[in-house]
């Protein structure tokens, strides 16, 4: 069958060539049904079937994608049919990722699993969350090179999680989508179906929106229902070669949090283990969980430390109750003061 003959590897996780699951293209597929094009006449030529992408364990590499993209646009006559896959994106689609990110408590913590376990889906992009002063970005970025399809995949994954975010969450949520290709011809006539401003021709690939959106509750919101699909995709990450060691995955989790980290207890249980085992295993690997916090936050320190922000506001973006005791922890990792740091230009 031919969508089970594309390259089933995973990319740099595995060594091998990046592959998308076949379920987009099915989606895909699906979508140009309205303009009374079939499934067959889409996919027939390109030795593939409909019922072949459905199936849960069905990979396409990138070089099928951007076939089954252009052959899409070229039958249909829609160039921008990105718009319209994401505007149709369903959470089902993304697997035990899905599942994670929808039972999440906030929009943060969503986002957060994304971005943790995009891996588990595709290494051709990857998801990261950043947070600076009243705004939020999620940046897409690029391991594989889309071709002419390029901005049917990024508009459709940037449209897509918009459309997912207003349903888990029940609101309409506003931003802007900044991309990193220049402006398409059809670009203007689509781009009222979203409620901000597209930007073409930025640095990078990302979603903007108010910070404060981090913090919405999501309405399906499921404890139990996390740890069991966050499990599922801590074991992808296992088997696709991502998870050195739990020093690697604490720091990986540490690096998704700004302000509040978590404690030792917290982070044992969304690693779905104990704080005891946490603790030996960290041990085995000559290391500790207060060591790698201490590391966290001083990396983190001395990257603030050449941005505007004065002392008191990194001293308050690191969760220290005054810049005094930022100081002291500052000069213990550096050995200097925040002000003789950056007088000396280091």
């Amino acid at each position: 069958m031919a969508a089970r003959r594309a390259e089933t590897g995973q990319g740099k996780g595995s060594g091998e060539a990046h592959t998308v699951p076949g379920v987009h293209a099915w989606h895909m597929a699906e979508l140009i049904g309205r303009w009374g094009i079939t499934a067959e006449e889409l996919l027939g030529p390109l030795g593939l079937t409909a019922a072949e992408l459905s199936e849960p364990s069905s990979r396409i590499s990138i070089d099928t994608l951007q076939r089954i993209i252009e052959r899409a646009r070229a039958l249909s006559g829609e160039p921008g049919l990105g718009y319209y896959l994401g505007l149709q994106m369903r959470i089902s689609a993304h697997g035990y990722l899905g599942f994670a990110a929808m039972t999440a408590s906030t929009v943060r913590e969503a986002l957060e699993l994304a971005s943790r376990f995009a891996p588990t889906r595709s290494t051709a992009v990857e998801l990261r969350l950043e947070e600076r002063d009243e705004h939020a970005y999620l940046v897409i970025g690029e391991n594989a090179s889309f071709g002419s399809a390029q901005d049917v995949v990024i508009i459709s994954l940037l449209v897509g999680i918009w459309r997912i975010g207003n349903s888990l969450t029940g609101k309409e949520l506003a931003g802007d989508a900044e991309l990193a290709f220049p402006e398409p011809v059809y670009a203007a006539r689509l781009a009222g179906q979203l409620p901000g401003r597209l930007r073409f021709s930025q640095p990078a690939h990302r979603l903007v929106f108010d910070r404060k959106v981090l913090d919405l509750p999501l309405t399906l919101a499921d404890p139990d229902a996390l740890r069991v699909a966050r499990d599922q995709c801590e074991r992808e990450l296992d088997r696709l070669g991502y998870q050195r060691g739990f020093v690697a995955r604490v720091r990986a989790v540490l690096g998704a949090r700004e302000r509040e980290l978590p404690s030792l207890e917290q982070i044992a249980e969304e690693l779905g283990t104990s704080a005891r085992t946490l603790k030996r295993k960290l041990a085995d690997e000559g290391s500790a969980y207060s060591t790698l916090v201490d590391e966290v936050q001083a990396a983190r320190a001395v990257g603030l430390m050449r941005s505007d922000l004065s002392v008191d506001e990194i001293a308050d973006r690191l969760g220290y109750s005054d810049s005094a005791n930022f100081t002291r922890a500052f000069r213990r990792w550096t050995g200097k003061t925040p002000r003789a740091f950056r007088s000396g230009g280091t």
